[in-house]
């Protein structure tokens, strides 16, 4: 579900429209108190216990019996009962009138049969309150005006057979937040279950609690946000982050960084990777890493970026930001996509940096333009990728590239004379003498935007990502100190040889 505002509020509004004094309120106060429950019997057989215990005397075969009389502690167990004895026979249940006395505390609850109501069918149990605050069953109609579900595939689509319960609920979420997809999540489901036969709700159950789950985590996202934050901060002192905010008080921009992004900029900030292509979140804003590579030519993560729009001033107060938050530290080069308006930054906010296109970007642009043509067994592609990471001088790039266009026939290519045109921010020719930490290398300008993918979820909201982005971190993290456990004992035992 995507959010009606292409940006957030940090302050708490109304929800629906201002009224007149004279118009007519839309909602009303809730009338009636809570009913009184039972009070608790640990030596009291429920109904389901005393209906169970009798089946083996039974001789129709039917295990859930709602006989008149059978009584309850409340009516949510009343629920659970009647619904069992809905699932035996092939049909489905919901709630039905209710009724308060005097006191405005309920006295009668009707469960009936859960079919659409345009069938007219009377199948229900009337409820009745006892003496000492239960319910009991005062009336058990059991004639349909329906055919009943017949197989199990069709009783799992009544809407009271597809409840999911709150363990399971837990679980869903955790496999969502980490961007396990909703056919395996339903797998893995299916094998607590034996098999996937054996679930007791339905696919189409799971997207819509999916769905829902989403709905929840959109829901004051802003304020989830900074209590993560204030959890980070908590935990980690150097912990510090940057909010843009329009006149009305609404988010437009984000950045933070943690205390080891910021040593590690100090360090291996000469060369940055800074993209943001993945927008696959509740409020499709871009989502954008600042990634570097530490010595062991890893990815080091910088600093976290939620950017509103993808504008020329935009960018640069992200710009502006994460140069104040290092302390004052600008970067030689930056490895950008082919954003115009980042360029456009990058030369008002640092015009001392080296600006140039991860190879990455060129060629998943190249492979969109150019068709069938960049297809997986065309010899074009070889061609285009030979010139691309082979050709050393800019006479040699120069001379393979009118060659290519010869062969194949397309000086008049629009797509081919643009990236030409703009050679020297992608030609690893126009790379000489410039500081790129091997950050123009496919692998590691495709990490970014690969890293975020796998970690977050499709639709996600803004406290998730920062969630899953911490996640990253620790995984990031464990992976340097493995290398680093693993140079120190090259280091130990070349010292001993």
């Amino acid at each position: 579900m995507r959010s009606s505002s292409p940006y957030l509020s940090l302050r708490r509004g109304f929800a629906g429209r201002e009224e007149g004094s004279g118009s007519r309120v839309l909602s009303r106060n809730r009338v009636g108190k809570a009913p009184p429950e039972r009070a608790l019997n640990s030596s009291r057989i429920t109904a389901l216990e005393r209906t169970l215990r009798e089946f083996p005397a039974r001789s129709n075969g039917e295990v859930i019996v709602p006989e008149v009389g059978v009584s309850f502690d409340t009516i949510g167990e009343a629920y659970d009962f009647y619904n069992l004895y809905s699932w035996e026979r092939g049909f489905g249940v919901r709630y039905g009138k209710s009724r308060l006395n005097v006191d405005w505390v309920k006295c009668m609850q009707e469960i009936v049969c859960g079919c659409s109501g345009r069938c007219l069918c009377p199948a229900l149990i009337h409820l009745l309150r006892t003496k000492d605050n239960g319910w009991y069953i005062c009336e058990h109609r059991d004639v349909h005006t329906h055919d009943l579900s017949a197989s199990f595939g069709e009783r799992a689509h009544w809407p009271s057979h597809r409840h999911i319960d709150s363990y399971r609920k837990d679980l869903v979420k955790q496999l969502r937040e980490n961007n396990v997809n909703l056919g395996k999540v339903y797998s893995i489901i299916g094998s607590f279950f034996g098999k996937m036969e054996n679930i007791p709700f339905t696919k189409r159950a799971l997207k819509t609690l999916c769905g829902k789950i989403s709905s929840e985590q959109a829901d004051d996202d802003v304020r989830k946000t900074i209590e993560v934050f204030s959890e980070m901060g908590a935990a980690d002192p150097e912990f510090t982050y940057s909010v843009q905010v329009d006149d009305d008080s609404r988010i437009m921009n984000l950045l933070w960084t943690t205390g080891k992004g910021r040593a590690q900029y100090h360090y291996f900030g000469d060369a940055i990777t800074f993209d943001t292509t993945y927008r696959t979140n509740v409020y499709d804003m871009p989502f954008g890493l600042i990634v570097g590579v530490n010595s062991h030519f890893q990815s080091a993560i910088f600093a976290g970026v939620l950017l509103h729009e993808e504008k020329v001033e935009n960018f640069e107060w992200v710009f502006r930001e994460f140069v104040k938050m290092m302390s004052g530290k600008k970067p030689v080069t930056i490895l950008t996509d082919q954003c115009r308006a980042m360029e456009g930054a990058i030369s008002n906010v640092l015009p001392a940096t080296k600006h140039r296109w991860c190879k990455w970007h060129v060629l998943r642009k190249a492979k969109e333009r150019l068709g069938a043509l960049y297809g997986k067994n065309s010899q074009f592609k070889v061609d285009f990728h030979q010139i691309v990471n082979q050709m050393l001088t800019k006479e040699e790039f120069k001379g393979a590239w009118l060659q290519m266009l010869s062969t194949y026939a397309l000086q008049k290519n629009p797509y081919l004379y643009q990236i030409y045109e703009t050679r020297h921010k992608w030609a690893k020719p126009y790379f000489s003498g410039i500081f790129c930490a091997r950050m123009t290398s496919t692998q590691h300008s495709e990490s970014a935007n690969h890293m975020l993918k796998t970690y977050v979820p499709p639709g996600s909201a803004m406290h998730v990502f920062v969630k899953q982005f911490n996640k990253l971190l620790y995984d990031r993290d464990s992976e340097e100190s493995f290398q680093e456990k693993r140079t120190r004992l090259v280091l130990t035992e070349n010292l001993i040889h």
